[in-house]
């Protein structure tokens, strides 16, 4: 990828994380040392942009963790912010063992993708139960613990807008299992971390979108968007399930303030954004000038929730969050970013 091409891409993240930054005030966490894993990934990028590049006001120590070692754009975020990336396999004990000390750990990684945490239910596992321990053992004293956790949670309860009170009814051999019995773990972790006098929070994250995601993500708002930009969109069903999408800058905004400033172990993430698959498709055939073929026979994925929704009471009442992109521009703004990273796949750019 052409150096210009990164400039680009990182000042498209940029333009929309910083303003985040400086609305939440992460000024004071000046001084402070910050451990950030997941990285690489759409959120985890964002809440790294989102830092301060002053060195009077940004973190006296940043540290990223990632999969495998990034290039490109992400490698001058992470330089605008002065972080140093440590890259490995979070589910390796000896890797984990090398994680500095924080004052605020975020515990970002993770398989958000059906396809990868159904290819590696193990993997999940450690990832959200073995990583979170030890990450919480990095914490210093009066430092403060924030895990990703899942709206996924709440898979097997009936439609409606579900609350941080409400949990679940899926059984142990459920599809999706590893990934949301291990979200489960995560947040008892939270919870027995609170209890024992820690700063440990949990963020049910839902449906996250926006510039920063990569071409190889799978989850069906990207699928859409690329399929319209080569030409048509295709649906593997009728798309009928309900979904609320919740634009990136926001998703950052609430997880920061969580973190900081959130005086209850678990809150829900997530958008307003509602809309059915079907009428995503639509959306995006209309703003990339693709035509939208609906399947012949019906298919369903494997243990896909059929609604997808959050009540966003609590976050309200704690934080006072009203305001929120609209589905069309956040739509615009991940069409134009998965535009320019296959040109510059490409070679185009």
């Amino acid at each position: 990828m052409r150096s210009d091409t990164s400039e680009r891409l990182a000042r498209c993240i940029l333009d929309g994380a910083l303003p985040v930054g400086v609305r939440v005030g992460l000024a004071r966490l000046a001084g402070k040392r910050v451990l950030l894993t997941g990285a690489s990934g759409l959120i985890g990028q964002w809440l790294l942009a989102s830092l301060p590049e002053d060195p009077a006001t940004r973190p006296a120590e940043v540290t990223v963790v990632t999969r495998s070692r990034p290039t490109g754009y992400f490698a001058l975020l992470a330089e605008r912010k002065g972080a140093r990336i440590l890259s490995g396999d979070l589910g390796d004990a000896d890797f984990r063992r090398i994680l500095p000390a924080a004052d605020h750990v975020v515990h970002a990684a993770g398989y958000g993708q059906p396809g990868k945490f159904l290819a590696d239910p193990l993997g999940t596992m450690a990832l959200n139960v073995c990583a979170s321990l030890d990450l919480l053992s990095r914490l210093a004293p009066g430092g403060g613990f924030l895990y990703l956790s899942t709206s996924e949670v709440y898979s097997g309860l009936p439609p409606g807008e579900h609350v941080e009170t409400q949990i679940g009814t899926t059984n142990t051999d459920h599809p999706r299992a590893s990934y949301i019995d291990a979200k489960r773990a995560g947040e008892v972790i939270c919870h027995a971390a609170s209890a024992s006098g820690k700063r440990a929070r949990a963020a049910r994250v839902a449906l996250a979108y926006g510039p920063g995601v990569r071409l190889d993500d799978a989850r069906v708002l990207n699928t859409f968007i690329l399929r319209g930009l080569s030409g048509s969109v295709t649906l593997a069903d009728h798309g009928h399930a309900l979904r609320t999408y919740c634009y990136v800058a926001d998703t950052i905004e609430i997880l920061w303030r969580i973190l900081l400033d959130g005086e209850q172990v678990v809150y829900n993430v997530g958008g307003i954004s509602r809309t059915t698959i079907a009428d995503l498709a639509r959306s995006i055939g209309q703003l990339t000038g693709a035509p939208v073929i609906f399947p012949q026979t019906e298919a369903t994925l494997t243990g896909s929730p059929g609604e997808v929704s959050l009540s966003l009471a609590r976050l309200r009442q704690d934080f006072g969050k009203t305001d929120f992109v609209p589905l069309a521009a956040g739509l615009e703004r991940t069409i134009e970013w998965l535009r320019m990273l296959t040109a510059a796949e490409k070679g185009d750019a």
